[in-house]
């Protein structure tokens, strides 16, 4: 069971330093290239325009459904 923890804990460590690395290897290109962070830019302003319309959706009051007796 130690054994089985200790690769557990291995495996999280490599996955979150993976994913650090990762985010800063995004944030240099960024800085690198301006029109990549343009193009990440409007991609997120475009998914957030997409998906206004579904969280006022969410937001509004539902009916309880009805007994059919």
């Amino acid at each position: 069971m130690t054994l089985l923890r200790i690769l557990a804990a291995a495996f999280m460590f490599v996955g979150i330093l993976a994913g650090c690395l990762a985010l800063l290897l995004l944030v240099i290109l960024l800085a690198r290239f301006p029109p990549l962070l343009i193009a990440v830019v409007l991609a997120c302003w475009i998914l957030w325009r997409l998906l206004k319309p579904f969280r006022t959706s969410e937001a509004a009051p539902t009916k309880p459904p009805t007994s059919l007796q």
